[in-house]
């Protein structure tokens, strides 16, 4: 799964500790279908489900609101012939739908590919989180 791949990449192991949708995965999936202000697509080849995607609603301080992409996932059978970007296709039609500024996600410092993709669509870091780790442990 997804969770497990970023894991290993630089900033994976706490992305993965503090960001990363619960286990079981399915049954949060699932419960945020019901939310109006969650937004869920699932990527399909051939009837197959090879990726999804879950994005919110994140009201700002000046009561506007930013379109944040919680999960965004492709099997790696599935990539390179446009089922993610179908899918953030679709995610920018809702946003822009909901009255959105923006749409945010996250791209790990070590995951050029993810950082990349974003790109293509007009997607722009505008912070970087740095971090000082203070244990040995492996995060």
């Amino acid at each position: 799964m997804g969770i497990e791949e970023l894991r290993l990449i630089r900033g994976g192991a706490i992305w993965a500790a503090r960001n990363a949708r619960s286990e079981p995965v399915e049954s949060s999936i699932s419960a945020a279908v019901d939310d109006p202000d969650v937004f869920v697509t699932v990527g399909e080849i051939d009837g197959t489900v090879v990726g999804y995607s879950v994005t919110h609603l994140e009201p700002l301080h000046d009561e506007s609101k930013l379109a944040v992409v919680d999960d965004i996932y492709v099997h790696p059978r599935g990539r390179a012939v446009s089922v993610g970007e179908s899918m953030v296709d679709l995610i920018i039609g809702w946003a822009s739908s909901q009255g959105c500024l923006g749409i945010d996600s996250i791209a790990l410092p070590g995951d050029r590919d993810t950082k990349n993709f974003f790109e293509t669509f007009g997607f722009k870091a505008r912070a970087i989180i740095v971090h000082r780790p203070l244990s040995t442990r492996e995060l």
